[in-house]
């Protein structure tokens, strides 16, 4: 998986297409993200001693596949690719050609 958190990518399949957000958390088992204000889901929480019912509105993971990197230069999704900088392996962005790491 090439996303990683904190990436900013945009949807490009789904319900939420065309949305952009920030990259929560990844779960790379599964090959999911969970992206800021996309896929939003409802959960009731049952009233406790401390705290009253409530409808809360969380983000679900949706598949890695219907995301892409957002290139913050052009300001278009793009493919990620790879290349050693220094002796280093970093994330290349395929449309501007600069690093993202």
């Amino acid at each position: 998986m090439q996303i990683k958190k904190d990436d900013t990518v945009v949807v490009i399949a789904g319900k939420d297409k065309g949305k952009t957000g920030q990259v929560l958390r990844t779960i790379p088992k599964k090959n999911r993200v969970v992206v800021e204000g996309v896929n939003m889901q409802t959960k009731h929480a049952k009233a406790t001693r401390t705290s009253g019912s409530e409808i809360k509105h969380i983000e679900g993971p949706i598949d890695a596949s219907n995301v892409m990197f957002y290139d913050k230069d052009t300001k278009k999704a793009t493919r990620i690719g790879h290349e050693i900088k220094d002796g280093k392996k970093v994330r290349v962005s395929k449309k501007s050609g600069k690093a993202i790491d």
